[in-house]
């Protein structure tokens, strides 16, 4: 989150409609630290609250405090592709006993203490099962191996592409950041060719996608409005045929056709991201072994 265009947004709220926005949610993106300084300061001056999506950050910090203790509320994911899982869901940072207390109420049906269902407030069935509970309490004794693990596979990557002209790892952006590296992430300069380029974008992907949770849902055409350049979509290609899964960034959201008439506050800079940005494999069984592969690969790509 970009604290200028943040601070844009709630003016022009207020001016356009009369009103502030509810709560400003800042993204740990990919594992990496926000400006949550200039964010509070901001949500203070205005008077909006602060629920930090640290759903990728479980571990992440910002000058030596963890992410999702900043604001008001903190959210975090166990899903299965996370820090650490419980094979879904998550949890919810509270600040103290009575809020925890209270969402829990409204994660319990907001029910009433009587011996019979009595609802005088709205509430949903949020809960975590008692099994996924018992997994995510033993996947918490090894959470710090998880963590400096990411770190170490962040650091082979980095090594072993310095010398790669052309490629960027993406490292801590300020000396305040202290990122998991939850995926890291490179960005490919235009220039570079990479064998099969001239093919990106010319068949439609027929399989499933996204992984363990991948879906199928047939398109016509293999191209959008905003998508990864061709060198990108190559070097993806060109991974996966080696049996590694490499993905692009994230979408921005505002190029997303169902969002497409809501307000935007952009400078540009997550499209360019994404036209050049790829995520490579980082996860607790990537061994240095399939770091030095996964890296052989995409030098031996390179045309």
């Amino acid at each position: 989150m970009d604290p200028d265009l943040l601070e844009e947004a709630i003016k022009d709220r207020i001016a356009k409609i009369g009103k502030k926005p509810k709560a400003i949610i800042p993204v740990a993106l990919y594992g990496m630290p926000y400006q949550i300084d200039r964010i509070l300061e901001i949500a203070n001056r205005y008077g909006i609250p602060v629920i930090e999506d640290a759903a990728e950050g479980l571990g992440s910090r910002y000058n030596g405090q963890m992410l999702g203790t900043f604001g008001e509320y903190g959210v975090l994911s166990f899903n299965g592709n996370k820090m650490i899982t419980t094979s879904g869901g998550g949890a919810l940072i509270c600040p103290d006993a009575d809020k925890a207390r209270e969402i829990l109420w409204y994660a319990t049906q907001a029910r009433e203490s009587y011996p019979y269902y009595q609802h005088e407030a709205i509430g949903y069935n949020y809960r975590m099962s008692n099994i996924c509970a018992g997994i995510g309490r033993g996947q918490m004794t090894v959470i710090n191996d998880h963590i400096a693990h990411h770190k170490h596979v962040q650091e082979l990557y980095c090594e072993l592409l310095k010398d790669v002209k052309g490629i960027t790892m993406h490292r801590n952006p300020w000396s305040e950041s202290d990122s998991n590296f939850w995926l890291c992430t490179a960005t490919l300069d235009p220039m570079i060719r990479i064998k099969g380029q001239e093919n990106a974008y010319k068949q439609v992907i027929s399989g499933a996608v996204g992984g363990a949770a991948g879906v199928t849902h047939e398109v016509n055409t293999a191209t959008t409005d905003c998508q990864p350049n061709a060198n990108v979509e190559a070097l993806r290609v060109a991974l996966d045929v080696a049996n590694i899964e490499a993905r692009p960034l994230w979408k921005p959201m505002h190029k997303q056709p169902v969002y497409k008439n809501a307000p935007a506050y952009v400078n540009g800079v997550s499209e360019d991201l994404f036209a050049i940005g790829i995520c490579l494999p980082a996860g607790p069984y990537v061994s240095d072994d399939d770091v030095h592969y996964i890296t052989d690969t995409i030098k031996t790509n390179i045309l």
